[in-house]
């Protein structure tokens, strides 16, 4: 029998409503028995509508489809790209392409670490660094270094209009499918998945000074968040929110907690090599 996995029915998604104007456009990767890892990115349809990273190429159709339902592509006046993982900049070109009257916000660093790749086109694009903003018609959209990333060039997004907060990489979470607010998830996942998710994304944070680390921290949820997005958690609110930088903070100086190793893989193999 062929080893090759083959990906399990994944559940089909729709734009999540999170705000005035703010959509969550989720994707879904299988990760275990009735879990997923989300693949999300965010399109605000406000004056000068943007999209916020562009997901994967795994998810390309389907989350093409999910865009172009909530804007035209000529209306298109942004992109921003929080950094250069191909799961949040995926299907840039595409967007590019389509989109032939938006700007690519940035920032230095994802294009320098990009250019073994290929060039992105530095004629259509500003580059913003954490404390920097940009207009975009009715509101002004503020960069932010996220409490935690899987790489340096990250930068999230803060809607000073809605409260919504693009948090990138932070506050991963897996879900039992199409299921993108926190409220909705079956107890016990959010407490069992966020630290074995987050720690994975930024093991660091066992090095950290804890002092320091909170003031990172504070200034973020100084912020006045009414919602948070990310590319790989729930929609979080309220007493979510609260929850989250609480646990992110804990993680300040926390052992890392082990990546799944040969034995999983072990596993996941057998069926296919007949064990």
């Amino acid at each position: 029998m062929s080893a090759t996995a083959t990906l399990p029915t994944i559940p089909k998604t729709a734009p999540h409503h999170i705000a005035a104007d703010a959509w969550l456009v989720p994707s879904l990767l299988p990760a275990g028995p009735d879990a997923y890892v989300p693949v999300s990115s965010m399109v605000i349809r406000g004056a000068e509508p943007v999209i916020v990273d562009t997901s994967a190429p795994l998810f390309r159709e389907a989350w093409l489809e999910q865009v172009l339902s909530l804007v035209d592509p000529q209306d298109v006046r942004w992109i921003f790209l929080s950094h250069d993982d191909t799961d949040h900049m995926g299907n840039l070109n595409q967007m590019l392409e389509l989109c032939p009257n938006a700007t690519l916000v940035t920032n230095f660093f994802t294009v320098e670490r990009h250019a073994a790749v290929e060039a992105l086109p530095l004629h259509r694009m500003r580059w913003i660094e954490p404390g920097e903003s940009f207009d975009v018609g009715d509101r002004t959209l503020h960069a932010v270094r996220p409490p935690l990333f899987d790489s340096p060039t990250s930068r999230g997004l803060f809607d000073s209009r809605t409260g919504v907060l693009w948090a990138v990489d932070s506050f991963a979470c897996p879900t039992p499918g199409a299921v993108h607010a926190y409220e909705d998830l079956p107890p016990g996942m959010w407490d069992e998945g966020f630290l074995p998710m987050n720690s994975m994304v930024s093991p660091w944070h066992a090095w950290l000074d804890r002092d320091i680390y909170q003031r990172h921290v504070d200034g973020i949820e100084a912020l006045p968040l009414t919602a948070i997005a990310s590319g790989h958690g729930p929609v979080l609110r309220g007493a979510a929110i609260d929850d989250a930088f609480r646990k992110v903070w804990s993680m300040a100086g926390a052992p890392i907690v082990p990546s799944p190793g040969q034995p999983m893989l072990d596993e996941i193999l057998a069926p296919a090599m007949g064990g």
